[in-house]
């Protein structure tokens, strides 16, 4: 095994650390330290940025092909952006009772199939329906606290919306305004870490908030706004 196949796989192994950090957050929603939950989600958010440019740069289709990089990132993705936040929702009594479990089952469920369907990925290296990132949702939901049946609308709007034809972009890979896309992203990590290690203040608040809603929308936003044509 040379240095690129050493190289390659060690790409396929920092995408599989998502899986433990995963772990270290379910261990942590199930002793109720929320902040410390949300934190080791955080870092498998950052890793799941990182690992899909390093695998494209060190090619690991070709040079580490035992193991399907894609396969391998939707398993970490759907326990990191689903089962844990969504466990996290009912164990924490946010949406308590019938409501919660509803909730947190249909959830699971479409998720499953959303993170299976082959149509998930548009030619533009977007999403086609509201990509599960239910880690995202989950956090702002602790962060800001909003009654029960604004959750719940919430989470009814975006479960079906996972099968919808509504773009939803990729921070780092989608290119259109990618420019301001990245910053917000970065500022949304920002906030988020700031008001889980319990510095809340109105502006972070506002700020995680302003950053969702971009996130949320921009994408539909550009299925409505033609591309600007370049000369040629």
């Amino acid at each position: 095994m040379n240095a690129r196949h050493i190289l390659a796989n060690s790409i396929h192994v920092l995408t599989a650390i998502g899986a433990a950090l995963a772990l270290l957050a379910l261990f942590s929603a199930a002793q109720g330290a929320w902040n410390h939950m949300f934190l080791w989600l955080l870092a498998a958010l950052v890793v799941d940025g990182i690992d899909g440019p390093l695998a494209r740069k060190v090619d690991t289709k070709t040079n580490a092909p035992r193991i399907d990089g894609v396969l391998l990132d939707l398993v970490v993705d759907f326990l990191t952006y689903v089962f844990v936040p969504i466990f996290a929702l009912v164990q924490s009594g946010m949406v308590p009772g019938w409501t919660g479990w509803v909730c947190a089952l249909s959830i699971t469920t479409v998720s499953a199939l959303y993170f299976a369907d082959t149509r998930m990925k548009t030619e533009d290296a977007s999403f086609e329906g509201f990509p599960g990132c239910w880690n995202m949702v989950a956090l702002v939901f602790f962060a800001l606290e909003p009654p029960v049946w604004a959750m719940v609308t919430v989470m009814v709007i975006l479960t079906p919306a996972m099968f919808l034809p509504i773009r939803f972009v990729h921070p780092v890979r989608t290119v259109r305004w990618r420019y301001i896309t990245l910053p917000v992203t970065l500022a949304w990590i920002v906030f988020s870490t700031l008001l889980m290690a319990g510095t809340y203040t109105h502006t972070v608040a506002t700020g995680l908030i302003i950053a969702s809603l971009y996130l949320l929308g921009v994408g539909a936003v550009q299925q409505i706004v033609p591309p600007r044509r370049t000369k040629t």
